[in-house]
């Protein structure tokens, strides 16, 4: 083993333990990459010994020009604009009318609730993007009716929890335009990419629901009593949906038709989200303020931690860190598609302790090249790897959806029933994981579609 690859394991093993001590993420990434520049100063001067290209302070200063060169990205001026969106949105009422009118619409079939809550967040994943704004609202406005219902704990915790999680896949998704500006890749087509794996994880939840429901019925229990659904409700229902739907045709449709640029989608958007707010009379100063100090936390917290893995993947790159990661993963015994499933493995025990940004920052770059090498479609692997992700909301211990539903839970529902709900979700994932793995076209045919008009 060459030298400078015990320093590359000793920096990767540092960041794993470190990470576990709570400090800021963003803070750990900015100082241990300090440390291992002056550390790999030290041991050229001082101990003659090789540690590949880091062997100056003007190295580490190029650092200056890849975050002035991050900042500088338009795309990434999406992102503030979408968080506003899904905020704004979140404070629009929509959600409550969406439930209002669903309910009546399945309440009267077994799981019918259950059913709902999954098409609720079908529709908020494609209008906010938000996983803790989601995971909260669905939780205040159903839990406690599923509750009341006697739906069983872990199916609607359960569903509540896997449902939110949507909106960091179907597009508008803030980890898409991440991952994107990583990989130099054109957000339209993750965006368009993503479309069809979002939409069969919500048919497939709806799928598991009804099978629970016909096999254990007081698990997702028929009303005894339901009034007849009229046109009127059909009606209702239809109006509830249109504004949501309108905003996804307003923000997707432009820039799947080329009238606009992602960046310009997402300030369409987030004047789409204030509009709905006022058109439902819940527009005021308090809560523009509100939505805008969320969305500067938000930005500020994504781009802190841009920063520090900008600098960890210089010097790791510096390094020769992804020179032996390469060699390590093309050293498996495996075939082409054996390495792409142990990166997807990968980074599927990395979301059980790290969250999804971290791994679109820190892994995602590192694997992407190999995968290109091997001759696969970015495309193709990008999407896959964020539907990979979509676990890391549900998988203890740092399952953020977990906490986000246990703080908004009603009294009686333990942390337990949380995470043995959420259990047969992450399974359904796994399979809808499989499924793109298996059949590329279920990634690639509308990205296709858009390059073929």
């Amino acid at each position: 083993m060459e030298q400078y690859e015990i320093v590359v394991i000793i920096l990767l093993l540092s960041f794993i333990g470190l990470i576990f001590t709570g400090f800021p993420l963003a803070w750990i990434l900015g100082g241990i990459s300090f440390l291992f520049t002056v550390i790999s100063f030290a041991l050229l001067n001082w101990f003659d010994i090789d540690t590949y290209f880091l062997d100056s302070w003007s190295d580490f200063a190029v650092i200056v020009d890849r975050i002035y060169a991050q900042m500088s990205n338009w795309v990434l001026v999406s992102l503030p604009m979408f968080v506003f969106m899904g905020l704004m949105l979140d404070r629009s009422g929509v959600a409550e009318r969406l439930m209002k009118s669903f309910a009546k619409l399945f309440g009267g079939l077994r799981g019918g609730l259950a059913i709902t809550v999954i098409v609720i967040g079908v529709l908020l994943a494609a209008s906010t993007g938000i996983v803790g704004a989601s995971v909260v609202l669905l939780s205040m406005l159903a839990l406690p009716i599923m509750m009341e219902k006697n739906y069983a704990k872990t199916l609607s915790t359960g569903v509540v929890a896997s449902s939110g999680t949507l909106g960091i896949l179907i597009p508008p998704s803030i980890m898409l335009v991440i991952m994107a500006d990583q990989l130099s890749l054109p957000v339209g087509d993750l965006f368009m990419g993503a479309i069809i794996p979002g939409l069969l994880l919500g048919v497939s939840y709806i799928v598991y629901v009804v099978i629970v429901g016909f096999v254990n019925p007081s698990a997702a229990p028929a009303p005894p009593h339901h009034e007849r659904i009229g046109w009127h409700d059909v009606w209702e229902t239809v109006l509830a949906v249109l504004p949501p739907f309108g905003l996804i045709l307003a923000v997707l449709g432009t820039i799947f038709f080329g009238i606009a640029t992602p960046t310009e989608a997402s300030g369409i958007g987030a004047l789409g989200a204030t509009i709905l707010a006022l058109a439902n009379r819940r527009l005021d100063m308090n809560v523009v303020r509100q939505v805008c100090r969320e969305t500067a936390l938000t930005t500020a917290f994504i781009f802190g931690i841009f920063l520090g893995a900008t600098a960890f993947a210089l010097v790791m790159r510096s390094l020769g860190g992804d020179e032996f990661i390469g060699d390590l993963l093309k050293g498996l015994p495996f075939p082409p598609w054996g390495v792409v499933m142990f990166i997807l493995f990968i980074a599927f025990l990395a979301g059980f302790f790290l969250d999804w940004l971290e791994i679109s920052l820190i892994i995602l770059p590192l694997v992407a090249p190999v995968v290109k090498d091997l001759g696969y479609d970015l495309t193709w692997f990008t999407v896959m790897f964020a539907v990979c992700l979509q676990t890391s909301f549900l998988t203890p211990p740092v399952g953020f959806s977990l906490f986000y539903l246990k703080g908004v839970a009603p009294p009686g529902i333990t942390i337990g029933h949380i995470y043995r709900g959420v259990i047969p979700f992450v399974i359904v994932q796994l399979l809808v994981l499989a499924a793109v793995f298996l059949w590329e076209d279920l990634i690639l045919w509308l990205p296709g579609m858009m390059y073929a008009r």
